[in-house]
């Protein structure tokens, strides 16, 4: 190589180095920014998540305390003020407030205040915001409650989209559609749902217990295979 060939590749690599400065000296704040950034967002999510659990704890507790409470009114008290405390606490919070008032219905049921647990199921379902595992129990637990008290047509269309492939709650939902088929009179039709239900895969031991003993007792045959 000449002297002058290597003069040129110095003199290159020297403008190089320059222009690499200049741009560090440039652009450098915003690599130290996006540093920064990662890092606050880092700290952040570790706090958030810290905060979110403590808070999760603390419901917890709270819910163990209110209904380990003997008096009834001081129960329903207790887990009021838990709902209360959930608002504006984001979609952790509506998922807690779910729990209260699902809560809340079972108490009012128990204490004889229908039209209460009914109010308080009816919350959970409407609320949109809510997961559909939430609004779906709450619907369930609703058409139960409420029974013959609202009309069979109304509870079948709210059981439908439950006994869909791949809900959580489709056996139980599936029963309960069975079950408004011999309300209805329809003995033929509800033995054939009840038999259909045997072979959902997700079946618990209860669940086929009791379809098999229901299809017994409505003067059916169970298979040996399903029974």
């Amino acid at each position: 190589m000449s002297n002058t060939d290597s003069f040129i590749d110095e003199v290159n690599e020297e403008l190089k180095r320059d222009r690499l400065f200049g741009l560090m000296r440039r652009y450098g704040w915003i690599a130290v920014v996006a540093v920064l950034a990662i890092v606050g967002f880092a700290g952040w999510n570790e706090w958030s998540k810290a905060r979110n659990e403590a808070a999760a704890q603390a419901f917890g507790d709270g819910v163990i305390t209110a209904l380990n409470n003997d008096d009834p009114a001081a129960q329903r008290s207790a887990l009021t003020a838990l709902a209360g405390e959930q608002a504006g606490t984001g979609r952790e919070g509506q998922g807690r407030l779910a729990i209260v008032n699902l809560l809340l219905a079972a108490q009012s049921l128990e204490e004889g205040d229908r039209p209460g647990a009914l109010s308080a199921l009816q919350a959970v379902a409407d609320d949109t915001a809510l997961p559909d595992s939430y609004r779906q129990l709450a619907t369930l637990k609703r058409v139960i409650i409420a029974g013959p008290g609202l009309p069979l047509a109304e509870r079948e269309a709210a059981l439908a989209p439950l006994a869909a492939a791949g809900q959580a709650y489709r056996p139980l939902a599936l029963e309960q559609l069975a079950l408004l088929r011999v309300e209805a009179g329809e003995t033929e039709a509800a033995l054939a749902q009840f038999r259909a239900l045997l072979s959902e895969p997700d079946l618990t031991g209860d669940l086929r217990r009791r379809v098999t003993q229901v299809i017994v007792v409505l003067g059916g045959e169970v298979g040996t295979d399903l029974g």
